[in-house]
Formats: structure tokens, sequence, C-alpha cells
């Protein structure tokens, strides 16, 4: 048995809402996980969907430097 991959379904799959969705749900456990001050933001483009967590105030910032808070965060995104 022989397995093909159709491209341009799985382009439409990693671009979908439910892709969309989960990556959210990681990245908003990822940012509360790293505490206040940092937000999620959320693309699709024209291959598939993502997400990033940013550091959005100064003390969030310091914090990151300082002590890698939302690097340490990052294992929240596992569940």
């Amino acid at each position: 048995m022989r397995f093909e991959m159709n491209p341009n379904a799985l382009r439409e799959i990693l671009r979908s809402d439910e892709v969309l969705g989960d990556l959210r749900r990681r990245g908003e456990a990822v940012a509360a996980a790293a505490g206040p001050g940092h937000r999620v933001e959320t693309e699709t483009g024209p291959n598939r969907a993502r997400v990033a967590v940013i550091t959005d105030t100064i003390p969030a910032m310091i914090a990151e430097a300082r002590d890698r808070r939302l690097t340490r965060a990052i294992d929240a995104a596992r569940g």
C-alpha cells in the first residue's frame, strides 16, 4: 500500500479553524503560565495557522530578561 499526500488537503487542515483554535488554547495556556503582561496573537498564513505569545508590558519584558518567565512557560502548551 502506498500513501500519497495531498498538499492542498494538508494546507486546508493546517489553516482550519480547529487547528487555529487549538493553537490559541495552547498560546493562552503559555501566557497564563508566564504571568501578567503577555498577549496572544494568532494569524492564518498562506500555508498554516500560527500563534505567538508576546510580552506586552515593560514589567513582563523585564521578567523575561531576568527570569525567562515566558521561555519557562512553554511547557504549558503541551496539554
